[in-house]
C-alpha cells in the first residue's frame, strides 16, 4: 500500500512584478496558511517518508513549513525542478521515481498539473485544487512505479483526506 499526499503550494505574491514567476516568495495569506495546514496534519499524525518538491521559491516555502510542523528535516526535501509547471505525465514520472521503500509521498506543486493529477488518481473530479490544498490518496499497489496503471480495472486511488486553508 502506498499513501500520496499531494499539495499544492499555498498562495504567492504578486507585488514584485520584477520578479519571474518561478521566484515569486509567499504573501501573508501563504505564509499563515503553509504552516497551519502542516499543523492540521501533524495533529492527525502523518509522518511522510519522503518530500519532493518543486523548485519554484513558493512551492518550496510551502514544503518547508509543512516539514517543521511535521517533523521532516528540511534538508532532506527533495528538489525537483521538473515538478514546476509540470504536466500529468512528468508529475506521474516524478512518483513513479520514488523509492519502492517510500510508503507515504508527499508532492508540493502547482496548478494546472496537480488539479488534472488529482482528477486522474482520484476519485472525483475536483474543478480547482486551491492554494495550499492537500489531497491524500491511498493505492493498492507495492511500488510506486506502478502508480497510475490500472490494477485490478482500477487507477483512482481510496480518498483518505481532502483539505485546504478555507474548509474551515
Amino acid at each position: 500500500m502506498k499513501d500520496l499526499i499531494l499539495v499544492r503550494h499555498a498562495k504567492s505574491s504578486w507585488r514584485d512584478p520584477s520578479l519571474d514567476d518561478h521566484s515569486r516568495p509567499l504573501n501573508k495569506r501563504g505564509k499563515r496558511d503553509a504552516p497551519e495546514m502542516g499543523e492540521r496534519l501533524a495533529r492527525r499524525g502523518y509522518d511522510p517518508d519522503l518530500i519532493i518538491s518543486s523548485s519554484a521559491d513558493r512551492a518550496l516555502k510551502t514544503a518547508r513549513a509543512f516539514a517543521k510542523k511535521l517533523g521532516y528535516p528540511p534538508e532532506k526535501i527533495r528538489i525537483e525542478e521538473r515538478i514546476y509547471h509540470a504536466g500529468v505525465d512528468e508529475l506521474l514520472e516524478a512518483i513513479r521515481g520514488a523509492e519502492a521503500s517510500v510508503e507515504t509521498l508527499m508532492l508540493f506543486g502547482h496548478n494546472p498539473g496537480f488539479t488534472q493529477l488529482a482528477n486522474l488518481l482520484g476519485p472525483r473530479d475536483i474543478f480547482n485544487l486551491p492554494t495550499c490544498a492537500v489531497l491524500h490518496l491511498r493505492f493498492e499497489i507495492d511500488d510506486w512505479a506502478r502508480i497510475g496503471q490500472a490494477a485490478g480495472g482500477q487507477v483512482a486511488g481510496e480518498e483518505l483526506l481532502y483539505d485546504f486553508p478555507k474548509s474551515k
